[in-house]
């Protein structure tokens, strides 16, 4: 193996490689690398790198990382280069440290140590108690500081960050691990419950600032180079690039800890410009920390800007992107366990089994029969779709128009089987993609299955309808209040409107309803519903509503129901399990008592596309859960994709076997 050491000259600012150099030159792949980032010369058998005006810690890493990956073989130099030996010192403090880490995150941690932690946790978090994995895995990140928490939802992950922060805040100003504030960036919907959960775990409200669309960016930029900023900082994924120079000096001015809250939203690894602004950022926080319970949803290159993120200086995942894109091609890829090995120390993971959560009670599906104006339309829009699927071959959905026109069929169907006046809205709205398929617009061409349409909510009341009303009753008459979940935004205000005309008072929540503050004037905001709103009243014994009409898309994340609401009905669902499992752990989480049932009632259409989901849902979601129970890092592969082939494949196989049965 060819040996290398490196010399400083901090005075010249240059650094400078002795040893194997000609293996080094001849050497296409690290010679390239050399060539392509470092710019060297070569002189009396030795390169020369100018470290310029570039941070010279940052080009000594980044020539470290080199050879290692080439496999040379590096040696410290005799060199008593101040800078040098603080290098080497580092690496070693590294290795040691990246050690304790994972033995921390194995339970082997320093029991005086941990009880000192514990204690002080304790005493500032007055007003909640942490169980002992979520101790545990505070402890792990107030400890290494740069961390991912790949927690299931419902596991505490706020809690668990608040947990450390609580410890690292408690250290003394001139400490090197002391932090003064929280920078959360995630979703909209994760702001409230990070300052609920704050008042919850510390007993009082934080000092918060929302950096959200209501707020002008002059306004934004003056608040982060002000000397007065809070405690409490909130931040959306997309307001992050207009504003990434001002976090930027408001990092490099303050002790902050970063927290990426459903950092999936920032996993771009080709270069999406929220993805390379969220790293930018990176060597600029004090703490870092990741929190997603789906790290890797489509393959492991989802996990190469998270541990990038917490460790921007240090290659601690060992493979590149295309090498972990390999590796999701690969089934049983031998790498597969040295990166999970790689990646250990700076992880923590519970599962669901982990949190001893009383067992969910699944009732059996509820399978209505369609009135028979709906009926008469499902049959025909079904007979259309169905065989102009199996005519052209939608079922392999490899082609993005026949992906598209797949999923506009399925839409239909699934619309049809609920309420079929939703026919009647252009087929765009249901779609994320600009384009749709020419003849999906053109729902029917029979001119009374058209008036039927047309008609439909004069004529007929949708079943579904009266069976959810129906359920809805005997819940609250047995004292307890229920979440409403459904597919379609129709949906969702058609129910409320026909369970107003009973006498039954709900609420939406979906995503037209605001986040708090957004785009909201100071004399509006007390006049406005907003989610938070909705969801503290929801949680309020006295609150005159006792049902909560859903949309899964929009409020899956980070709301939490748990604590009111103990029942759950699905009107209508999709294909995707993510947001099925999603909105199931909304009211089935850690911190229910043990006697407290949780039931799950779903509503179907007989012999519909309702029941096709429910099958396929049900197998989804048992292999989704084995993945999660078994793999240190869940890889779902096409799992939680809204559509698949075998999905289209099982829907014509169920219309077969009815049609041949009838």
């Amino acid at each position: 193996m060819a040996t290398i050491s490196i010399n400083v000259d901090s005075q010249k600012k240059e650094i400078y490689l002795l040893g194997d150099v000609d293996a080094l030159r001849k050497h296409r792949f690290a010679w390239g690398y050399m060539k392509d980032y470092l710019h060297p010369t070569v002189e009396d058998s030795k390169i020369i790198i100018s470290v310029g005006n570039n941070d010279i810690m940052d080009i000594l890493s980044k020539v470290s990382k080199m050879l290692a990956k080439y496999k040379f073989n590096e040696v410290e130099s005799k060199s008593s280069e101040k800078v040098l030996n603080d290098f080497y010192e580092k690496k070693r403090q590294f290795t040691t440290f990246s050690k304790k880490a994972c033995l921390i995150r194995n339970n082997k941690c320093d029991t005086v140590e941990f009880q000192e932690f514990t204690n002080i946790v304790v005493h500032e978090l007055s007003n909640r108690s942490l169980y002992p994995l979520q101790l545990l895995s505070a402890y792990h990140l107030a400890f290494s500081q740069n961390a991912c928490n790949f927690s299931v939802p419902g596991a505490g992950k706020t809690s668990i960050v608040y947990g450390a922060y609580a410890y690292l805040h408690h250290l003394l100003t001139d400490d090197v691990k002391y932090i003064d504030k929280l920078l959360i960036v995630g979703p909209l919907s994760a702001f409230g419950p990070w300052e609920l959960e704050y008042a919850e775990c510390f007993g009082h409200k934080p000092d918060v600032k929302r950096l959200i669309s209501g707020i002008s960016k002059e306004d934004k930029q003056n608040y982060l180079y002000s000397k007065h900023t809070v405690e409490l900082t909130l931040i959306s994924y997309a307001s992050v690039v207009s504003l990434q120079d001002d976090i930027g000096y408001f990092l490099r001015n303050n002790k902050v800890m970063v927290v990426l809250d459903e950092a999936h939203k920032a996993k771009n690894s080709s270069g999406g410009i929220i993805a390379q602004a969220i790293l930018s950022l990176a060597r600029y926080c004090r703490a870092r920390v990741v929190l997603t319970g789906t790290p890797a949803p489509n393959g492991y290159e989802d996990l190469y800007n998270m541990f990038k993120f917490i460790w921007p200086d240090k290659n601690v995942i060992g493979f590149g992107v295309n090498q972990l894109r390999d590796m999701t091609a690969r089934r049983s890829d031998p790498r597969v366990n040295r990166l999970i090995d790689n990646i250990s120390p700076y992880f923590i993971r519970i599962k669901k089994s982990d949190l001893k959560i009383p067992q969910e009670t699944v009732h059996p599906p509820i399978k209505v029969n369609m009135g028979l104006i709906q009926q008469r339309i499902y049959d025909f829009i079904e007979k259309k779709y169905i065989d102009a699927m199996i005519e052209d071959g939608s079922v392999d959905t490899s082609s993005r128009f026949k992906a598209m026109l797949a999923k506009a069929r399925v839409i239909r169907l699934m619309q049809t089987a609920t309420d079929p006046s939703m026919l009647q809205a252009p087929l765009k709205e249901f779609l994320e993609d600009d384009e749709c398929p020419g003849e999906a617009y053109q729902v029917v061409n029979d001119a009374n299955i058209m008036r039927s349409i047309i008609d439909y909510e004069k004529i007929e009341t949708p079943i579904k309808y009266k069976v959810v009303k129906e359920l809805i009753e005997k819940i609250i008459a047995s004292g307890g209040k229920v979440v409403v979940w459904a597919t379609f935004v129709h949906t969702i205000l058609g129910l409320k409107q026909y369970l107003a005309k009973t006498g039954i008072e709900s609420q939406e929540l979906y995503g037209a309803i605001p986040v708090e503050n957004e785009g909201l004037s100071n004399d509006s905001e007390s006049q406005i519903i907003t989610r938070e709103r909705i969801v503290q009243e929801f949680q309020d014994p006295d609150c005159s509503y006792k049902v909560v009409i859903a949309n899964p898309f929009a409020v899956a994340e980070s709301i939490s129901l748990h604590k009111a609401c103990h029942n759950a009905i699905y009107i209508e669902r999709s294909f995707n399990v993510a947001h099925f499992v999603q909105s199931k752990d909304r009211i089935h989480r850690y911190g229910l008592k043990p006697d407290v049932e949780t039931n799950y009632y779903y509503i179907l259409s007989k012999d519909s596309i309702d029941e096709t989901i429910d099958t396929r849902l049900t197998e989804k979601e048992h292999r989704m859960n084995d993945i999660m129970e078994s793999m240190p890092i869940p890889l779902f592969d096409n799992i939680t994709e809204d559509l698949g082939d075998d999905d289209i494949k099982a829907l014509i196989k169920d219309y077969v076997r009815r049609t041949k049965k009838s």
